[in-house]
């Protein structure tokens, strides 16, 4: 993961420099995150539009990138949490015919079942999985985003490598 050693003292250019180096990939976590990608890229506009208001404030500009990670894993659950609601609200139609198996070929079928069971695992596990696995963090890194222990996130990590484990075991 590139880092910005020295950010430029004006805001400015200090966030557009941010932004090109790591725009890509906070809309890849985004993305993997709320699985759409103008919504992806709308909550990542929001984090560097967050960043660009609180810069005079930073103590400490270096906390930038965590602060940016932080502002996209948030509004992704804001955001999911709307979604969540405006679906509670519209009336439930039959969701539309998934084309027949044969036509996909078996590497895309283990895949999306992959995908499939992490979106069923509980939101904290998934986060971990993405944080760690997509967006490659350390173990520090992820607890520092996520506010929790360093132990929670092994325990999260473990749990949901677990359960997918046992959940596509038959599928091998």
């Amino acid at each position: 993961m590139a880092v910005v050693q020295e950010l430029p003292r004006d805001r400015e250019r200090a966030v557009s420099m941010l932004f090109a180096v790591h725009h890509k990939r906070l809309v890849g976590l985004a993305r993997v995150l709320v699985d759409d990608l103008p919504t992806a890229e709308d909550v990542v506009q929001d984090a560097f539009l967050s960043l660009y208001r609180r810069w005079p404030w930073m103590r400490d500009r270096n906390a930038s990138l965590p602060y940016l990670q932080t502002a996209v894993l948030n509004k992704s659950r804001s955001h999911l949490r709307h979604r969540r609601t405006v679906r509670a609200l519209i009336p439930r139609q039959r969701p539309e015919e998934v084309s027949s198996a044969e036509t996909f070929t078996v590497e895309r079928e283990q895949r999306d079942e992959l995908i499939t069971r992490i979106g069923q695992l509980p939101a904290r596990q998934r986060q971990v999985l993405v944080l760690r696995y997509y967006y490659d963090l350390s173990e520090a890194e992820i607890a520092t985003t996520l506010s929790i222990s360093r132990g929670s996130v092994k325990q999260h990590a473990t749990r949901a490598l677990s359960s997918l484990h046992t959940a596509l075991e038959p599928v091998r």
